[in-house]
């Protein structure tokens, strides 16, 4: 049976791994990454449709008017969203979406979209998630710190998500994300026009 795809909100600390996770998850056919609307110029090799949808400043504040978007910010002079009419069309072709969202984002998300399935990336340890941004080599030791701090605020918010997936190994990190989606595919109120048309006949 054709069932809508399943709108799942991946969010968690930088360094988590949440972008790693979801190069790994889109390598299925099942899963698709929102894809985000801004007003800033295109990078070279960048596709409309396919790493933004880019749009003009007025066509981005008509989307804002008309509550076209999920949820939108402004940086650096730039908005970016998140825009519904993408994500409604992924479901409704039985795709599963995944929005890689900010903690705060994130509930905005959800009373949006009370049937969003929220995951909480997590790292094994404070001290592996430290160790990560350290690695990474490209951010001065204030900017390490802020993230650090902002972390410590961020793990606070687990109990408003569905899921906590602890990333300490990739593999077996993306295996429970795909087990979290076939469970919720299972659950028993998602066959309730299923059951209701095998008792019609």
């Amino acid at each position: 049976m054709q069932s809508e795809g399943l709108k799942l909100i991946l969010s968690g600390p930088s360094g988590s791994g949440k972008g790693t996770i979801v190069k790994e998850l889109i390598k299925e056919e099942n899963f698709v990454v929102s894809i985000s609307a801004t007003t800033r110029k295109p990078r070279v090799g960048e596709e409309h449709g396919k790493h933004y949808f880019f749009k003009t400043t007025e066509e981005f504040e008509e989307m804002i008017a008309k509550e076209e978007l999920l949820e939108y910010a402004n940086f650096c002079n730039n908005y970016y969203g998140t825009p519904k009419a993408f994500i409604n069309e992924t479901i409704k072709s039985g795709k599963d979406i995944i929005l890689e969202i900010e903690v705060q984002g994130a509930m905005q998300a959800k009373s949006a979209y009370p049937d969003a399935i929220l995951i909480f990336i997590m790292p094994p340890t404070f001290e592996e998630l430290q160790s990560r941004l350290i690695g990474r080599g490209t951010e001065s030791n204030d900017v390490i710190e802020a993230r650090l701090n902002r972390a410590r605020e961020e793990l606070l918010a687990f109990k408003e998500y569905d899921y906590i997936v602890i990333n300490d190994n990739l593999e077996d990190a993306v295996t429970d994300i795909k087990q979290i989606v076939q469970a919720e595919k299972l659950r028993s109120y998602r066959y309730k026009s299923y059951i209701e048309q095998m008792l019609s006949n």
